[in-house]
């Protein structure tokens, strides 16, 4: 009985974490929001409709962001192509320079934006911990939702899917 609910236990919770965080992503628009990257260019999401396109809140003292950094830099580079846009928004307590000096010395191929007043963070329901990354489909609806490190083969089999 005792190995019954070490067992079947941690899969009902399993299971039921994965119904939500479904029920969670179902849905759910992406908001109606304006980013301006570091050398000034306005891209709106309404904008990306038609692209899949991936916002990560992120930070240059973040170990777990500059970690994910070239790995999310060659997804970037992998899919852009057949549809798919990264917008990487530096948090509100980066220091500009510091953003500015990362972005230029790592060479990021796609649009970032400092963030300084945190007007993008609050429209994205004030996010406080760094990772975190919104997927949304081509019709500008959330499909996936990460607190922490992004799972880059999970990210790379759901691309696949929505940009086939």
């Amino acid at each position: 009985m005792l190995v019954l609910k070490k067992i079947i236990l941690p899969i009902v919770f399993l299971i039921l974490i994965a119904y939500l965080s479904f029920k969670y992503t179902r849905d759910i628009d992406a908001p109606n929001v304006t980013f301006t990257t570091i050398e000034g260019k306005k891209i709106s999401m309404a904008a990306l409709k038609g692209k899949v396109v991936l916002v990560n809140f992120w930070a240059t003292e973040c170990r777990a962001c500059v970690t994910e950094m070239p790995a999310l830099v060659n997804t970037y580079n992998t899919y852009k192509s057949k549809g798919f846009e990264v917008i990487a928004v530096a948090m509100p307590y980066d220091p500009p320079a510091q953003v500015l000096n990362y972005v230029t010395q790592k060479k990021l191929p796609f649009p970032v934006m400092d963030d300084g007043l945190g007007e993008i963070v609050a429209k994205f329901d004030n996010v406080s911990v760094t990772p975190t990354t919104y997927v949304y489909n081509k019709q500008g609806k959330l499909i996936q939702y990460t607190i922490g490190a992004i799972n880059f083969k999970d990210l790379r089999e759901l691309l696949d899917k929505e940009l086939s």
